[in-house]
């Protein structure tokens, strides 16, 4: 069997699309030696990012070329046994497709995005699902939406959950702590959130349940750390930032590695993720495989991530959230707790597994395309 990958994520900081498939095709190369696998990437950053036995094949970063062009062209001549793709599909595909739907926040919540953004998604993930020989998504919450959004029967959706890397890990705090300062100059102890500074990753609630914490807590040293790239929306953290009066305890690193957010992980004194929607919330697992406390919000899927790993917060709630902020500041056993009960959290998530859930959908999908071909070979015969 041949297995095509749309890997052009890979090496562009598209955040979650990027570490998805870098993990999927990374545990692929150690769990199946025998199938064959091709890689469409975009330049050679993410030709880089690639497994070295797998073959790769250079598409446009442009969406409409990719899409339009370079795919399908790349896929009849290839002659895959099936392609995986996130969230959209070539216009045309002449084999069949797993699609990745990570979640349906255009749909659910358009107000997170550009308009021209959440119509294209409409549109595209719409027709994409449709066709698609089976739907992978990555949590109950989302495979549940999903089914909402296309009454698409259940069985045709399949859950594969994330996973932290195995790259995110316990480390000396302290030697982590002097690397975050010569990087960073980040001098003070920190509560840090990771994610790109979009609408709904909800950093200007975090930064206000920040400013009002530090005003009822003046003891506290803290500083706020904003790790994500910026996008459309980054103007506004920044303005609420200012305006909080602790602009100054107030850090953004902008898009940052993945040695440097080990770093930034195991250096903090906490962390939190107050997002409004996430069809998973990785993070939530990197802070904890890095032994961290997490505070996190009670929305979307992240309560079934985080389980009861983390102290939750409705992500409205001002109170609420600096209530958590300071129960995990303020107690030191409990921050501790917080922390051995995250570490064993996050062991019970792997890519590994992951990529075992995954290579099964494709030998069905595979496996079920076999008997159509061999059986119109045979036709054709038949009319000769």
């Amino acid at each position: 069997m041949r297995f095509a990958v749309d890997a052009h994520a890979i090496g562009r900081h598209l955040t979650g699309n990027e570490v998805y498939v870098r993990s999927l095709l990374s545990a692929f190369a150690d769990l199946d030696k025998k199938s064959e696998y091709l890689a469409y990437v975009s330049g050679a950053e993410g030709e880089a990012g690639i497994p070295s036995r797998f073959e790769t094949r250079q598409i446009s970063a442009n969406p409409f070329v990719r899409l339009g062009f370079d795919l399908p062209r790349r896929l009849r001549i290839d002659r895959p046994s099936l392609l995986h793709v996130q969230y959209t599909a070539p216009l045309y595909c002449p084999v069949p497709t797993v699609v990745t739907v990570h979640d349906v926040s255009f749909l659910e919540r358009p107000e997170y995005f550009t308009t021209g953004r959440a119509m294209q998604l409409r549109i595209t993930v719409a027709r994409s699902v449709k066709r698609a020989a089976r739907v992978l998504t990555v949590s109950e919450f989302a495979r549940e939406s999903i089914v909402r959004a296309y009454n698409l029967p259940p069985d045709k959706i399949v859950v594969t959950p994330y996973a932290a890397s195995p790259s995110f890990r316990a480390i000396n705090r302290t030697g982590a702590a002097q690397k975050v300062r010569d990087r960073f100059h980040l001098n003070r102890p920190y509560v840090l959130t990771v994610g790109d500074l979009q609408p709904r990753k909800n950093h200007i609630g975090l930064i206000r349940a920040f400013a009002k914490l530090m005003k009822d807590q003046p003891q506290l040293p803290h500083d706020l750390v904003l790790a994500g790239k910026d996008t459309w929306f980054a103007g506004r953290i920044r303005e609420a930032a200012r305006e909080s009066g602790l602009g100054g305890r107030i850090h953004f690193t902008g898009f940052v590695s993945d040695d440097d957010l080990l770093q930034l992980y195991n250096a903090c004194d906490c962390f939190a993720f107050p997002s409004f929607y996430e069809g998973f919330g990785i993070p939530v697992l990197e802070a904890m495989a890095c032994g961290r406390a997490v505070v996190c919000s009670n929305a979307s899927a992240i309560p079934e991530v985080a389980d009861s790993a983390a102290i939750l917060f409705d992500p409205e709630n001002t109170e609420q959230m600096v209530r958590a902020l300071a129960d995990v500041l303020k107690d030191s056993e409990l921050c501790a707790r917080m922390e051995r009960l995250g570490l064993k959290h996050a062991s019970h998530f792997s890519w590994r597994k992951t990529a075992e859930m995954t290579l099964k959908v494709y030998r069905e999908v595979a496996g079920a395309r076999v008997p159509r071909e061999q059986h119109s070979r045979v036709a054709a015969g038949s009319r000769r």
